[in-house]
């Protein structure tokens, strides 16, 4: 795809990089769309008006039931991507890392996830949503970089 295709304005999206005794939080995703039986942190669409770490913390808390202080949300990577979807649009991914986030995540959202699992960030599980996974690479690679995915 090339960069001309899709909307003219990317849709924004936030990812929360959740991290204990060095294993990171994923959730196996529900449902019949997108990404369902793979594995993807608390994520969520950003809302119009709504500041990117408030995204985070609310997305977090809505999936989860973890708390996270958006002033503590420490931004580690951007995704610039090309739906892997079939859909012609791209969108930005904001990968944030909750910091002082304790408590037990619970599945709040049973139509989306099915449950939450602790992995070793440097092994991922084979069937992690590619997109999801780019972002994770480059929050423990190139931290406060921008990565490419699904551009030609």
């Amino acid at each position: 795809m090339s960069a001309t295709t899709g909307s003219a304005r990317p849709a924004a999206d936030v990812h929360i990089l959740v991290i204990r005794h060095g294993r990171l939080l994923l959730g196996l995703r529900a449902g019949p769309g997108y990404g369902s039986g793979r594995w993807a942190p608390p994520c969520g669409k950003l809302e119009p008006g709504e500041p990117l770490p408030a995204a985070a913390a609310r997305e977090l808390a809505e999936e989860t039931g973890l708390s996270a202080d958006p002033p503590l949300l420490r931004l580690r990577h951007v995704v610039h991507a090309v739906r892997d979807d079939g859909i012609p649009d791209t969108h930005l991914g904001f990968f944030f890392e909750a910091v002082g986030c304790p408590g037990t995540p619970h599945v709040l959202e049973p139509g989306k996830c099915l449950r939450w699992e602790w992995h070793d960030p440097a092994r991922l599980p084979d069937d992690v949503l590619p997109y999801s996974a780019a972002g994770i690479r480059g929050a423990f690679r190139d931290p406060g970089g921008i990565s490419l995915y699904g551009w030609d």
